[in-house]
């Protein structure tokens, strides 16, 4: 099964996929810890990350890609894999398409986590001051949401056309919000 998490920061997506990722005992990919990764590791595409990276950049899309096809070529996700918080724009979403259709593979649901604004801002707000970065500041974390919701309305819009979006309130403990995920995706 190929899973995709959408999700503001803070809606609870990480938690979910490592819950979910652990029940069907396949990878989840999440694009900063493949980089994190690949770079520690040294490997071609890595050394190519740390470029973008040491200067402050994004990394490319074709380079993320990459090692996404990694994954995706490995054993262990010869069952599935779950892309949390990737792809995040629609040309990022056409790409990994058409690498899971070369493997004869395709998005079989997206879970779209929702959370209200203000209770992203009060959850965003207690990580910061529980991990003590003064940079969190609400109005920080509003545009940042803002940029979050125009980058993702239009892939939003791309999976819902195609009838894989499943909507899933984000308030609630963890474990009521997992039992909507595992109802949602038929387990």
């Amino acid at each position: 099964m190929n899973l995709i998490l959408l999700g503001a920061p803070g809606s609870g997506k990480g938690t979910q996929g490592v819950l979910l990722a652990q029940r069907l005992g396949i990878p989840k990919i999440a694009t900063g810890d493949l980089i994190r990764a690949a770079m520690k590791d040294g490997t071609p595409l890595g050394r190519k990350a740390k470029g973008y990276y040491d200067q402050g950049l994004l990394v490319p899309d074709d380079i993320v890609l990459g090692l996404i096809e990694e994954v995706l070529g490995s054993p262990a996700a010869g069952q599935g894999v779950i892309m949390d918080g990737f792809p995040r724009t629609r040309a990022q979403a056409e790409a990994v398409d058409r690498r899971l259709q070369a493997r004869g593979r395709r998005v079989d649901r997206v879970l779209l986590i929702d959370v209200p604004e203000d209770e992203l801002v009060k959850r965003m707000m207690g990580r910061a001051a529980q991990e003590g970065r003064s940079d969190d500041t609400p109005e920080a974390f509003r545009q940042r949401l803002a940029v979050y919701r125009e980058q993702t309305e239009p892939l939003v819009t791309y999976y819902r056309e195609r009838g894989l979006v499943t909507t899933i309130p984000g308030l609630g403990t963890v474990e009521q919000i997992a039992d909507q995920v595992k109802r949602a995706i038929g387990e």
